[in-house]
């Protein structure tokens, strides 16, 4: 275990996360913060992803074909 600080607003809004008053902070920033993973290692889990893949090239190269336009308010 360690201690940490923080602010007022900070601890209020992890309160608010708690799902009832037996969660600790500790369980709240694990669910809301977890560990990062390689996407590979996601895609080695999902197993064969061709569809997927497929479908994230097709949209990647329409969005790079898409022309951002500019809104002036």
């Amino acid at each position: 275990m360690k201690n940490i600080t923080v602010t007022d607003e900070a601890y209020e809004r992890l309160k608010h996360l708690k799902d009832n008053a037996s969660t600790g902070f500790s369980e709240v920033s694990v669910k809301y913060y977890p560990v990062r993973r390689k996407l590979s290692d996601v895609l080695e889990e999902l197993g064969d992803c061709s569809d997927l893949a497929e479908n994230v090239s097709r949209v990647s190269r329409e969005m790079r074909k898409t022309k951002i336009q500019s809104i002036t308010f």
